[in-house]
């Protein structure tokens, strides 16, 4: 389980990154302890788009983020990303 400040910021970063970039209905970042996958997490919610937009995946890689495979749920896009 990796719980450092680094990668806290790298997670806090890219979702203030997401929602500067995309339509977003939510966004939420989840410490280690609250997360299923032992890592810091972003979880976020992207409007009025099919699939995950180029801009987002940028976002990620640029924080050095791994995209976690979700499906899409009542017609919004659904993107879960750990540090």
């Amino acid at each position: 389980m990796s719980c450092t400040v680094e990668d806290r910021d790298r997670v806090e970063r890219a979702a203030r990154a997401l929602r500067d970039t995309v339509p977003t209905a939510q966004i939420d970042t989840t410490p280690p302890t609250k997360s299923q996958y032992d890592d810091w997490t972003l979880d976020a919610v992207l409007v009025d788009t099919e699939g995950v937009p180029p801009t987002v995946l940028r976002e990620l890689a640029l924080a050095d983020l791994t995209l976690r495979p979700t499906p899409s749920q009542a017609g919004h896009q659904h993107v879960v990303a750990t540090a």
